[in-house]
């Protein structure tokens, strides 16, 4: 998915258009609030983004993106009109992946996107574990079950990365407490047994992967058993 921050409706729809003829999935956004709000469900592969917007300016936007974890690598495409030498240096130095003046051509605009993608593929490897329906990316900290997003607390997802990250492993109480919430379980404490129960309700149909070990504690396991 490729998402694209841009006020002019017309640029911003041309660019949507030509992206989905061209085999790719894109979406738009006039103002930034729209745009961060759709970050918070899903991460694109790559941002076209207007420097010149409402509420937020563009350099700033991709300032933001760089101090965040989970969008620090995020490949970045400035669009402006402006097109001075200390605009281009300002936007590269903020983190910018490239940088296309308007007005600009779309097979232009569209090369440049796949060069972007492909040398992103080339230096990215990402961690993906997966079960059945059930895929964690840890890098992403994003989790799908049967390609649909699931929310997860941060604790839930935690714990759902230790277990998917040691399929079959069996891990008691204890572990999981100083593992996930750093200090030792006091042999009464539900606080893990409660994660448990609201992780799997969460994860819906893959929810019975979690299984439980009587008596000693949980595992993630893709055997019917």
């Amino acid at each position: 998915m490729i998402y694209i921050l841009e006020d002019d409706n017309s640029i911003r729809e041309l660019v949507v258009y030509s992206l989905k003829n061209s085999g790719m999935e894109a979406m738009g956004f006039e103002r930034p609030s729209d745009f961060w709000q759709q970050l918070e469900k899903e991460r694109p592969s790559l941002l076209l983004l207007d420097i010149m917007l409402p509420e937020e300016d563009g350099v700033e936007i991709l300032k933001r993106l760089r101090d965040r974890a989970d969008t620090h690598k995020l490949p970045v495409i400035l669009l402006t009109a402006k097109s001075s030498e200390y605009d281009k240096v300002r936007g590269l130095d903020s983190g910018a992946d490239d940088y296309v003046s308007k007005p600009f051509g779309m097979m232009e605009l569209i090369s440049r996107i796949k060069a972007l993608l492909r040398r992103t593929r080339e230096e990215t490897t990402e961690t993906c574990y997966q079960i059945g329906e059930l895929a964690v990316y840890p890098d992403k900290h994003q989790v799908r079950v049967s390609g649909q997003i699931v929310e997860l607390t941060l604790k839930e997802f935690e714990l759902l990365n230790l277990m998917i990250s040691h399929p079959e492993m069996v891990f008691t109480r204890e572990q999981i407490q100083d593992k996930i919430w750093g200090y030792a379980f006091d042999g009464e404490s539900r606080t893990v047994d409660v994660h448990v129960r609201t992780l799997r309700q969460k994860l819906r149909e893959c929810g019975k992967l979690v299984k439980t070990v009587r008596g000693v504690g949980y595992r993630l396991s893709g055997e019917e058993k």
